[in-house]
């Protein structure tokens, strides 16, 4: 039965690694998997693991017993756990020699016993393992028995990590483990120190020891190590494994609690920046970066604890310096450099810990610090700017995306500055500023002037900067910059629309910046940054805008007619729009109205009468979306409006029907039209529905004379063919107008025949219609929420649902 089982194992195995046919290896591979948990495991894997069989097969028969002794424990019989120890010592002695993956899985296997008996059956687990394998044993070769210790002492902490023991056995374990590595750590120093030690062995100690400091280790056991680690960065072969040892054994989370071995750790960690210097100079980025994630995991995990230890000022203080230098490691990221980004979040961390002090030390460090971050401003907005256009041509789109996710990161940096140094910051830049621009001396580059406003974009679009008194200056230098540069207009547009609530509050000043945002819209490559501006200063100072309405209307019609603009920023340019004509008088409204859809309206007209297909589908669902957009916004009854500031600048509201709703009447019948040919396409419809529920939500009661005819409408769409856009509508009108008695008729014919259409259509099959089942429940929980049980016209509603 056995010897059975090891053939076709075997020859599953041939199948799965050498059968070309791609059915015969999924059955392979379904078949060896269900032979990896049956009971048979235990036996024919020991065959497998013969040594004249290929690595492939000798690998899953190693695999097989780690899954049985990781996943089926409790069928193991206590009795047989002595033999199985023997077995795997045996096997992983013969295998030190032999192939290195399963080495590997049989070292994992043993792990997982050792973790399963300890501490009640193996209560002295590593140190019989150290002992077992350096016991003198004349078939073996030395290095390889040191090696395959080695290798079981990395994967047993490793195998902790990802056990399934429960959760009370995995903290018994976990202590007894971090008790054990006195019995790993002297040997590992040994090892270290020898002179004869080759790299390939230390470096697998370095390993070793990488592995087990993420147990919790304390922090004062690992000094050696750690040491070691250090000597072990002048090897060349070595040095990215060190790395990784130091950092693991730095970052642990309750290695503050050692805050005398954390300060011995800071002479080496300065004793790296001659090294650090010369890997900048000779450009080993490897080496820069992995010296800088020593330094910064220092510093970053341990600020506080080292902020705390006043007497010891002066050495954190040179490590904050190391670490600034590495913030302004020469060369552009990600082409040049790749280490600069590793050291904003330390900077956000020194802040907080430093502003999270009693006052007198917050004072005190703000004093000492307060410097490093004016250097850092520099340092970052050196770092921000961007290449030569001769450079940056040549940059990949990948480069260019990660070049733009970095000026993300370090605009979030200055935000955080700001809170340090507050308004002297904004002060520091807008000298800085005014000088470059004023400077006839010397010629300025275009990137020196874009990284300073930058600065300001990043502050200004988080912070309240309408205090300011630098901000007047500010917007009285921006004309005078001389654009020459897509990403340099880009910032001076992205600078206006972060300064658009100022704006609102100086609206004298409108007129030094609108011209250049109306100038920009005409740059198909300032389509985000203009078009974004726009709608900014549209929405916050719209009740100043209607001198220059007529000119921003006709820049806009003029942009859209020549298609300059994707299809989102054209939805952004339409809701602007809406805001602007917001603050008209209802016959400007109008006026404007007509002058800005009726090319649209024209243009729907002609495709209602074409024949649906692809292209003009396409059309129409951009006009449909325009119009949408421009509902959403257009307001005259200003609703959105909730900032006292504005309260008297608001128009009254106007008598008669609302500028919105006589648009709608007037191309209700056209809509209709369009419907009636693309009734069976859910975007069109979609679409449709669009802009009514977005002309629902902004206009609210004002809506009502639209009611009755919308009503009618969507019935008759609904009946026709049912759709979840046509239910999510009336939602809104039944929250809207459901309370009020005059609109009770339609609503409640229009509730009452999409229930029975609804109804009709879950008997044939709730399950094909999942959007219409969504919607359909919650209008029915809209009408709960609203009260609408209790109207006069759902009476009895419930009996006819049900």
């Amino acid at each position: 039965m056995c010897l059975k089982k090891h053939v076709t194992s075997s020859t599953a195995l041939h199948q799965l690694y050498y059968d070309p046919n791609i059915e015969n290896k999924n059955l392979a591979q379904k078949w060896l998997m269900q032979a990896q948990v049956s009971p048979q495991a235990w036996h024919f894997s020991w065959l497998l693991l013969d040594m004249d069989k290929v690595p492939e097969i000798q690998y899953f028969g190693a695999s097989a017993l780690h899954i049985k002794i990781s996943r089926y424990w409790n069928d193991i019989p206590a009795d047989q756990y002595e033999t199985l120890k023997s077995q795997l010592f045996s096997h992983i002695t013969r295998f030190a020699s032999g192939s290195k993956i399963v080495l590997t899985r049989l070292c994992v296997a043993l792990a997982s016993l050792a973790l399963n008996m300890m501490p009640e059956a193996w209560p002295c687990a590593v140190a019989d393992m150290v002992r077992m394998f350096q016991a003198e044993d004349s078939n073996i070769d030395g290095r390889a028995r040191c090696l395959a210790l080695l290798e079981l002492l990395t994967v047993l902490p490793e195998e902790f990590q990802t056990s399934r023991l429960p959760q009370y056995r995995k903290g018994q374990v976990r202590g007894v483990l971090a008790q054990e590595c006195s019995s790993v750590f002297p040997l590992l120093e040994q090892l270290l120190q020898q002179q004869d030690s080759p790299s390939f062995i230390k470096q697998k100690v370095l390993k070793c020891f990488s592995s087990w400091v993420q147990l919790e280790i304390p922090l004062m056991e690992c000094e050696n190590l750690i040491q070691a680690a250090f000597t072990s960065l002048g090897d060349p072969e070595l040095f990215d494994t060190a790395v990784e040892a130091i950092v693991n054994a730095i970052s642990q989370p309750d290695a503050q609690r050692y805050v005398n071995t954390l300060l011995k750790l800071i002479p080496p960690v300065l004793g790296l920046q001659e090294q650090l210097r010369q890997a900048v100079q000779s450009r080993d980025m490897e080496m820069s970066h992995g010296i800088c994630r020593i330094a910064v995991a220092l510093g970053e995990n341990h600020s506080r604890a080292l902020l705390d230890q006043v007497d010891h000022w002066q050495s954190f203080l040179a490590l904050v310096n190391m670490i600034m230098f590495c913030t302004g490691i020469p060369g552009h990221y990600p082409v040049n450099e790749t280490t600069s980004s590793l050291t904003l979040t330390f900077w956000y961390t020194l802040q907080d810990d430093i502003l999270s002090f009693e006052p007198e030390k917050q004072a005190m460090y703000q004093q000492v610090y307060r410097p490093v971050y004016f250097q850092l401003v520099d340092v970052l907005l050196h770092k921000a700017q961007f290449p030569s256009d001769e450079e940056y041509s040549c940059w990949s789109s990948d480069e260019k995306e990660q070049f733009r996710i970095y000026r993300v990161d370090i605009s979030d940096t200055l935000m955080y500055v700001y809170e340090m140094l507050g308004a002297e910051l904004l002060s520091s830049l807008y000298d800085k500023l005014g000088r470059l621009l004023t400077n006839t001396e010397q010629p300025t580059s275009w990137q020196h002037t874009e990284a300073l406003l930058y600065g300001f974009q990043s502050i200004a679009e988080t912070i309240d900067v309408n205090y300011s008194d630098v901000v007047p200056g500010l917007i009285g230098l921006i004309p005078h910059i001389s654009i020459s540069n897509v990403q340099l207009a880009d910032t001076v547009m992205f600078t206006i629309g972060a300064l658009s609530e100022w704006l609102a509050d100086h609206p004298v000043m409108i007129n030094n910046v609108l011209p250049l945002v109306l100038q920009a819209l005409g740059n198909p490559e300032l389509s985000i940054s203009s078009v974004s501006t726009l709608k900014k200063i549209c929405r916050e100072c719209k009740y100043d805008l209607p001198p220059y309405a007529a000119n921003i209307v006709a820049v806009s019609q003029d942009v859209l007619m020549k298609q300059i603009h994707k299809t989102s920023q054209c939805m952004w340019l339409m809701q602007a729009l809406g805001f602007l004509l917001s603050a008209l008088q209802v016959e400007e409204i109008l006026k404007n109205l007509h002058s800005l859809i009726t090319p649209y309206i024209q243009q729907l007209e002609k495709l209602a009468e074409e024949t649906p297909n692809p292209s003009n589908k396409l059309a129409i669902i951009h006009i449909l979306g325009l119009l949408s957009n421009l509902f959403t916004t257009l307001d005259i009854s200003h609703h959105d409006d909730d900032h006292e500031s504005t309260e008297v600048k608001k128009l009254p509201v106007a008598q008669g029907p609302n500028p919105v709703v006589v648009v709608l009447q007037q191309v209700f019948q056209l809509i209709q039209k369009v419907l009636s040919k693309w009734l069976n396409d859910a975007q069109v419809v979609e679409s449709v529905c669009s802009i009514f529920e977005k002309s629902v939500k902004t206009l609210l009661d004002d809506f009502a004379p639209m009611v009755p005819q919308l009503c009618e409408m969507l019935g008759q769409m609904y009946s026709t063919i049912p759709q979840a856009s046509a239910i999510d509508l009336t939602k809104q009108l039944v929250h809207i107008f459901a309370h009020e008695p005059a609109h009770f008729p339609p609503i409640k014919a229009l509730f009452l025949l999409i229930t029975s259409v609804t109804l009709t259509l879950f008997q044939q099959g709730p399950r094909d219609h999942p959007d219409i089942v969504d919607s359909f429940m919650q209008l029915l929980a809209q009408g709960t929420d609203d009260g609408v049980r209790d109207a006069q016209w759902l009476v009895g509603m419930e009996e006819e649902i049900w």
